[in-house]
């Protein structure tokens, strides 16, 4: 039954995207632009309508559930496929230690006695521990709490938002000079952060009512709702705390106290430590079922899909991987992590946005008309054309950090390929 239609799918899309990463970003952002920081969101918003259309089509070309993994295997075939999923798998095991590196320094600035170092680590072990044994024993009464955490994040965004419009200083939004290419380059690179996973929201569109029109306009919608909200944070806390905004590890809540006092310091830091662990808590049930995916089609590890005899869950992935995620978190920064978590992504979706125009030339769909709308026809080119200019963004040792991680991935290919023309071999036998 497709009961799902344009106001729903635009709530679904921005409920996914608004995400903890807003509650640090401005002050990445303020450090690499100040004042000009809204040019980095809109250019962001711009690269994601175009990404999300380009998967919108696929998913419309391409009948099998899968995402990246299936766009880029029908395309290009297993190899490029599998290397698409992995990426995407590790860009979100980044993405998710960066989260938790953040989440750690607003649960500190709470609780200023934790500390740093040992404590902030011990604590980053600790919950990530705890979340991913409750994942392990299946206590899924969690999910309950996706509505409270939606409130959470959305409720203190707005408050923040209100009260800083009465209070913030007009004149730190004046820019003193126009900013350089070179610098909205590398802001738009780490700004994307906030907008990663986007295209998730369309996953499920079997259950949309006349996609075709529904679609193209939920996700104009959405993006336009979430640019909005992102460029208010951002001109709000720039406008209550000018050039201290840059470098501040915790720039909401610091705005808060400007605009609210230490009440509104309270709430920030609340709210966004509720809606990251929030995002903690989904990703440790989500991301090592990709793990679990790829071991039990031969690409990793057998052991990693292995399920608990008792919960039937597969905790040897969650294991891995939560262990994976304490490591990264508590020895990177948030924007160092952010910005691998990022480029891993951004080569996927680059990977994707070309497999559609393969997709187009070869006739390839799932119903007699492909899903389709005013940018679908230029989406592939332009989409590719901005991932390369915020590509350009990373730095040499963040290259480095993804070329290492691409290596990894080839060499496991290349090593679960025996095993996979075995079994192959075995089923046609």
């Amino acid at each position: 039954m497709r009961a799902v239609g344009v106001w729903g799918l635009a709530a679904n899309i921005v409920n996914l995207t608004i995400g903890g990463g807003i509650f640090r970003l401005p002050a990445a952002a303020a450090t690499a632009l100040g004042p000009a920081a809204p040019v980095a969101y809109l250019v962001c918003a711009t690269a994601m309508l175009l990404i999300v259309s380009c998967f919108a089509e696929a998913g419309s070309r391409v009948s099998l559930t899968g995402g990246p993994y299936v766009y880029a295997g029908v395309a290009f075939g297993p190899f490029i496929g599998f290397l698409c999923g992995a990426l995407l798998m590790a860009g979100v095991a980044v993405a998710t230690a960066a989260v938790a590196s953040f989440f750690a320094d607003s649960v500190v600035a709470l609780f200023p006695g934790i500390g740093g170092g040992a404590g902030r680590a011990t604590l980053i072990v600790v919950v990530l521990g705890l979340l991913a044994t409750i994942n392990i024993a299946g206590l899924r009464g969690a999910n309950r709490l996706n509505a409270f955490m939606t409130i959470a994040k959305l409720v203190p965004l707005v408050i923040l938002v209100g009260a800083g419009l009465v209070a913030m200083n007009w004149h730190n939004l004046q820019w003193q000079t126009a900013p350089t290419a070179a610098a909205v380059t590398r802001a738009s690179a780490v700004m994307i952060f906030a907008f990663l996973g986007l295209e998730s929201a369309l996953i499920p569109s079997g259950e949309v009512r006349d996609p075709a029109r529904t679609v193209p306009r939920a996700v104009f919608l959405a993006i336009s709702l979430v640019a909005v909200v992102y460029l208010c944070v951002q001109l709000v806390a720039q406008g209550l705390l000018g050039a201290a905004l840059a470098g501040q590890k915790t720039p909401l809540a610091e705005a808060a106290a400007v605009a609210m006092g230490p009440g509104g310091r309270m709430l920030i830091l609340v709210g966004s430590s509720v809606s990251m662990l929030g995002y903690l808590a989904g990703m440790t049930f989500a991301a090592p079922r990709m793990l679990f995916a790829f071991a039990r089609d031969r690409f990793l590890p057998a052991p990693l899909a292995l399920v608990h005899s008792r919960f039937r869950t597969p905790h040897v992935a969650i294991a891995i991987q939560t262990v994976a995620v304490m490591a990264l978190s508590a020895t990177g920064s948030f924007e160092k992590l952010a910005m691998i978590a990022n480029g891993s992504v951004l080569m996927v979706y680059a990977i994707c946005c070309v497999g559609v125009l393969l997709l187009r030339r070869r006739g390839v769909r799932q119903a007699e008309v492909p899903f389709t709308s005013p940018v679908t026809r230029f989406a592939p080119i332009a989409a590719v054309a901005l991932i390369i200019w915020l590509l350009t963004g990373l730095s040499a040792d963040e290259w480095k950090s993804i070329g290492l991680l691409v290596a990894i991935l080839v060499g496991a290919y290349a090593i679960s390929s025996p095993s996979r023309r075995a079994a192959a071999a075995e089923e046609t036998a």
